[in-house]
């Protein structure tokens, strides 16, 4: 309505005269001076405020020359760092954790039985071993390398290894884990008999039987196929399921193999697992174990030869191919160091469980 009264009134006083020219309508205006044609009041926008307007300009003055100078700043890193302890506090540097040196056992005995250390043909000559384990007079206070293995558990793998245990038991139910532990050991003791079996035959015979798994039971047929690429490369086999025991060191344990894995003499650890497991961390104490067997091998006068190196056999139940992890001599040593430590802490906690015996006796 505003914009309507504004245009005619400027045509009140711009158009003068009207007339026609041979058909053709023309306006004749006339100009007046800009300052007839001031905007009305309503159309005016207001004067904004300043946010700057209250602003105590003085008392920021000093500020705005600092910043709005040329000049380099007098401020040093040193000074920047006084102001900032001044303005938030001293500065308190996280400390570097200190670096724990690895442990040694307090008394370390040699892996190796140098006396007793034949030569390569040693190893090959003589009947195969299989000293059964006795448990009768004399060798009942021995404990077992799994004993010792069991009772000198982390706090992080008793942690993981109950956890298993609670989700099998929510799975499974109290009666379903029990099953589910016996079928998974006597599976274990089949499949050791199986490989016990081929192990002693002669080349041709341990091939053909290899090739043919259908004849074995069926709940571990996917084993013995997981381990036919395995067994091709296992010659010379010098013991099966024989017990070695370390008279110095007071330990003993049976050895599930002894032969040649591509030309190098092992002590190997026949393992089934339901899961992959890859690299050799996956195993978890079976290392250890294995350096305690060689260890107690070397000082048992039972065994005309040395061992320094080892090979743990991971088979699946599905048939997939297992995993060999070979423990070179230099891991073997390793690994025989960690078990002497092992050994010293169960030996430490028989001896307070018998002082703790003998007091409340």
């Amino acid at each position: 309505m505003v914009c309507k009264s504004l245009v005619k009134f400027i045509t009140m006083f711009i158009v003068k005269r009207v007339f026609v020219v041979r058909g053709i309508l023309l306006l004749e205006s006339t100009s007046l001076p800009l300052r007839y044609f001031s905007a009305p009041s309503c159309l005016r926008s207001p004067k904004r405020k300043s946010p700057y307007s209250s602003v105590d300009s003085e008392r920021y003055s000093s500020l705005v020359k600092s910043v709005m100078s040329t000049r380099v700043s007098s401020q040093t890193p040193d000074t920047l760092q006084v102001e900032d302890e001044h303005i938030y506090g001293p500065v308190i540097k996280a400390q570097t954790p200190a670096r724990t040196e690895p442990r040694t056992p307090k008394t370390f005995h040699p892996f190796l039985n140098c006396e007793d250390a034949g030569g390569a043909d040693d190893a090959e000559s003589g009947p195969l071993v299989q000293i059964g384990l006795n448990r009768g007079q004399g060798r009942s206070s021995v404990p077992s390398v799994t004993r010792i293995l069991q009772q000198t558990l982390s706090q992080e793998q008793i942690f993981y290894l109950e956890r298993w245990k609670r989700r099998m038991i929510l799975e499974l139910g109290e009666e379903g884990f029990k099953q589910y532990s016996q079928n998974l050991f006597r599976q274990g003791k089949r499949f050791h008999s199986a490989l016990e079996e081929i192990l002693t035959f002669d080349s041709s015979e341990k091939e053909k039987t290899v090739s043919e798994t259908a004849e074995f039971p069926p709940d571990i047929q996917g084993y013995m196929e997981s381990v036919s690429h395995i067994l091709k490369d296992v010659s010379a086999v010098r013991a099966i399921e024989s017990t070695v025991q370390h008279e110095t060191l007071n330990y003993l344990g049976v050895v599930d193999c002894v032969a040649r894995y591509r030309g190098v003499l092992c002590v190997i650890d026949w393992k089934t697992s339901e899961r992959a497991k890859p690299f050799l961390s996956n195993t978890y104490d079976n290392p250890i174990q294995v350096a305690a067997y060689a260890g107690a091998l070397n000082d048992d006068g039972n065994y005309k030869y040395q061992v320094d190196s080892g090979l743990i056999v991971v088979a699946y139940k599905d048939g997939s191919p297992a995993h060999a992890h070979q423990l070179s001599s230099e891991l073997m040593l390793n690994f025989w160091k960690t078990w002497l430590l092992r050994l010293e802490e169960f030996t430490k906690q028989r001896s307070t469980q018998a002082s703790g015996a003998s007091l409340e006796n």
